[in-house]
């Protein structure tokens, strides 16, 4: 068994994760023209915040307000915009209860035929100081609602994919590796090879075309100079980097296994090292596709038919 195997056998929990959008969820991401037609009613690409006109604040302070909004969810990589909502929309109603000498800011994910589709509360404020409206105050409310209106959104596209019968929540994801490029030796195919066979004990398929694949995955590997070695012995540092990209092109997230192995200790045949480092790579990947495509959220739950008719009051 090679040293390379000993020493430098990562568990999938050691790999170098280059987040890109893995660890994100994307409940605004397009869907492409085939997965608008299932889902018609999906949130689109754009999320609309207009200015609140129950938030007991002066109509500047109000602006303000939605502009925080929507700064805070575009850190959560959704594409708010401070504006009024438009035809075929969703957007975000806001409004500022008054609970004693509290004040609670509540937000309402609207459908664009304006139906309330959930509700979070932000944490409750003095009155007074949402009263004085300084900027700090606006941002605090702003970084305490975004998370909590980003983990609905991500709900909702999860409740839309499970509707939706041909989405990855009830099927395998088809994906097409492009191979690897770049390794010493028979690296290139032997970790091809290696990454087929491990990709097949995940519930995933792989297949040899781009054709209706839903991800790709790229492999490059690089070897630089490595330090001289506890013994002596000259070293080489070795990056292998697994990237995966979804249909339109966009990278969903990317896997890095980096160590110093023996230079040269794999100019010729890889073995173990392949399968190794491909059934680490395999779980990798198919973690990137999850996280990605949201198959694995849970859905928010349809609203109460009861209360949704007194909730159609996102007329703005």
């Amino acid at each position: 068994m090679s040293s390379f195997f000993r020493h430098t056998a990562l568990p999938l929990s050691g790999l170098v994760l280059l987040s890109g959008c893995i660890d994100v969820p994307h409940p605004f991401s397009n869907p492409g023209k085939e997965a608008q037609r299932l889902a018609a009613n999906a949130p689109p690409s754009r999320l609309d915040i207009p200015v609140p006109a129950e938030s007991q604040l002066s109509a500047d302070n109000a602006r303000l307000w939605a502009k925080d909004v929507a700064a805070e969810l575009l850190q959560q990589t959704i594409p708010a915009m401070a504006q009024p909502a438009r035809p075929g929309d969703w957007w975000l109603k806001m409004r500022a209860d008054v609970r004693g000498d509290q004040i609670v800011p509540v937000y309402m994910v609207m459908t664009p035929k304006n139906e309330v589709r959930a509700t979070q509360e932000g944490a409750p404020l003095s009155a007074q100081l949402w009263a004085a409206a300084d900027p700090a105050t606006l941002s605090l409310a702003a970084q305490d609602a975004a998370p909590k209106v980003a983990s609905v959104l991500t709900g909702i596209q999860a409740a839309d994919m499970e509707k939706d019968p041909h989405s990855l929540k009830h099927r395998a994801a088809r994906v097409y590796f492009k191979g690897v490029k770049g390794a010493p030796g028979d690296g290139d195919i032997s970790l091809s090879r290696a990454f087929a066979a491990s990709f097949r004990d995940t519930s995933d398929t792989l297949q040899n075309s781009k054709e209706n694949a839903d991800y790709s995955v790229a492999t490059t590997v690089k070897l630089s100079p490595g330090p001289a070695g506890t013994t002596g012995h000259p070293q080489q540092h070795i990056e292998i980097v697994w990237r995966v990209l979804d249909k339109a092109g966009k990278e969903a997230g990317a896997a890095t296994q980096i160590h110093d192995i023996e230079a040269h200790s794999l100019d010729k045949y890889w073995g173990d090292v392949a399968v190794v480092a491909a059934q680490e790579a395999a779980g990798a990947v198919r973690q990137i596709i999850d996280r990605y495509s949201g198959r694995e959220n849970a859905p928010l739950p349809p609203p109460d038919e009861s209360v949704k008719g007194k909730k159609k009051n996102g007329k703005h």
